[in-house]
């Protein structure tokens, strides 16, 4: 029979477990009768529906979250497993180490999201690992280690990604591009490396890319599938597959290029001598390096041309809408947080054009006759 007894100055909650071994719970000092009474409801309930644990054999964050990693990897992407992966190694698991998982409530996600805030942590990255955190505190539900997923009641964070001097992304200018293409001796990467500039694509998007999937007649590429970890894959979102416009010049490079193109069973457009994908390291240490030190440019990354496409996009004044859709990002919201700190924020052109829009061209001119009709009547 459970009971609520008070023992040197504390109250103790005595009761049996679903399989009838005797428990009792001693409760912090300071608790209430009634208060002691609830706790006993709610560990008779768990009884009942035989899903009360000990708390002593709760496992800890660190144990949950490796549990929920091996749940998750035969179903996703090995790029998706390293991110998780990596979210829980080097975010989750340094700040909640193996405390008991039903420790972890609303006040320590509160206190992560500070933690991470001040570890200087971007706002969209920290979004990301919200994510994977409720996703490990649903398992724990799943599990019934606990009763309810805190996360899910956490503000998440809002507003764009603060870049500093420190963070600023690696963009090449029309001229290095172009010394970039005359220092690469070999046509297939002239190309290659043209087409990752011209098209904004993942390095994975462009070992994937196939002829059939270039529109000759709309000057466009479709993306249907990318090559990761040795696998085809299709596009990991509805907005990744997608049709991105190609410039005339590239048009013609991509033609040159087929020429010279040696046939192959997967019809890919960068094909390795075998015909198969092109390997990702091997490209980029014996082809892109060296490119980029014969052009006297600083080591970047090769997904930093992508961000180069979406600089020039930028520059040239195109909508966020636009950008977004040819990059392929889920929402506009990515794409602002991402490249927003390098839109401009001063548009006059934009308000000249508003105001010509509803006084027409004359507007300026019946603007300074208003103000020349106020001066005369001050």
């Amino acid at each position: 029979m459970a009971c609520v007894t008070k023992r040197r100055d504390r109250w103790v909650i005595d009761f049996y477990d679903q399989y009838g071994k005797r428990r009792w719970k001693t409760l912090k000092q300071g608790t209430t009768k009634t208060d002691a009474r609830k706790v006993l409801r709610s560990i008779e309930e768990k009884v009942e529906k035989g899903i009360y644990m000990s708390p002593r054999t709760l496992p800890g964050f660190s144990e949950v979250a490796r549990k929920w990693l091996r749940a998750k990897k035969p179903n996703i992407r090995h790029s998706t497993y390293e991110q998780y992966e990596g979210h829980v190694e080097k975010h989750l698991k340094p700040f909640f180490g193996n405390a008991k998982i039903n420790r972890i409530n609303y006040d320590a996600v509160e206190d992560f999201i500070a933690h991470s805030y001040n570890k200087k942590v971007s706002i969209p990255t920290l979004r990301k690992i919200l994510v994977n955190l409720g996703a490990i505190m649903t398992y724990a539900c799943r599990k019934r280690y606990i009763d309810y997923n805190p996360v899910r009641d956490v503000e998440k964070p809002k507003g764009q990604s603060e870049h500093n001097d420190d963070e600023q992304l690696s963009i090449l200018s029309p001229q290095q591009i172009k010394s970039l293409l005359q220092k690469t001796p070999e046509l297939k990467f002239e190309t290659l490396f043209m087409t990752a500039v011209l098209t904004g694509m993942r390095q994975g998007e462009l070992f994937g890319l196939k002829w059939s999937d270039l529109d000759w007649f709309n000057n466009q590429v479709h993306v249907n599938r990318t090559f990761n970890h040795g696998r085809f894959y299709e596009p990991k979102t509805k907005a990744s597959r997608r049709k991105i416009d190609l410039a005339p010049q590239l048009v013609t490079q991509l033609k040159k290029w087929k020429l010279a193109c040696p046939p192959s069973d997967l019809d890919l457009v960068f094909p390795n001598e075998a015909g198969k994908p092109l390997a990702p390291i091997a490209m980029v240490r014996r082809k892109f390096e060296p490119a980029l030190e014969k052009a006297k440019i600083s080591r970047i990354r090769f997904h930093d041309l992508r961000h180069t496409y979406t600089s020039l996009l930028i520059d040239q004044g195109e909508s966020p809408k636009y950008i977004q859709t040819q990059m392929g990002h889920s929402s506009i919201t990515v794409t602002m947080d991402t490249y927003g700190h390098l839109m401009n924020n001063v548009n006059k052109d934009a308000a000249t054009r508003l105001g010509e829009a509803i006084f027409g061209s004359d507007g300026g001119k019946m603007v300074a006759e208003n103000e020349k009709g106020v001066n005369r009547s001050g």
